[in-house]
C-alpha cells in the first residue's frame, strides 16, 4: 500500500548511475522507465521507487511528486 512518505522519498531520490545520473526519479524520461520495467528494475528501494515513478507517469500523476520535490 502507498503511503504519502512513499511519495516524499521519491520526490527526494535522485538516479545514482547511468545517463540519468543526478536527476530526479520523477523527471527520468518515461521511455526509460519502460526500458527498465522489461529489462528489470534495480533490487531494492531504488527499484520500487522507479516502478512508482513510471506508474505516476503512465496515469498522469506525477505533478503530485511535483509539487512536493526539493528546489534545488
Amino acid at each position: 500500500m502507498l503511503k504519502p512518505e512513499d511519495l516524499s522519498k521519491l520526490a527526494a531520490t535522485k538516479m545514482p548511475f547511468g545517463k540519468y545520473q543526478g536527476r530526479y526519479l520523477i523527471d527520468l524520461p518515461e521511455a526509460y522507465l519502460i526500458w527498465f520495467a522489461k529489462k528489470g528494475f534495480p533490487k531494492g528501494q531504488l527499484g520500487a521507487q522507479m516502478q512508482l515513478a513510471l506508474e505516476l507517469k503512465t496515469n498522469g500523476l506525477e505533478y503530485l511528486i511535483k509539487a512536493i520535490e526539493p528546489k534545488a
